[in-house]
């Protein structure tokens, strides 16, 4: 079912991860705030967990892709 995952390169894993992760850079990344306001109880609306969701995506992909390789 991931096979897929196998033949994508670390190296666009990462790219995707470091920007994501980080975009927008100004004022204040995305995921810094959706995961403050995860630990602060104010994460409601459908928007922002989408966006949660959304800017961990490839964090998720890369971890999957490092597991998969070293359990497997």
């Amino acid at each position: 079912m991931l096979e897929w995952l196998d033949n994508v390169p670390y190296s666009l894993l990462l790219i995707a991860a470091v920007f994501l992760g980080l975009a927008p850079f100004y004022p204040e990344p995305h995921l810094k705030e959706k995961i403050r306001m995860l630990r602060n109880g104010t994460l409601k609306r459908p928007l922002d967990i989408f966006d949660l969701i959304y800017h961990l995506i490839p964090i998720f992909l890369l971890g999957v892709k490092f597991l998969r390789q070293n359990m497997g």
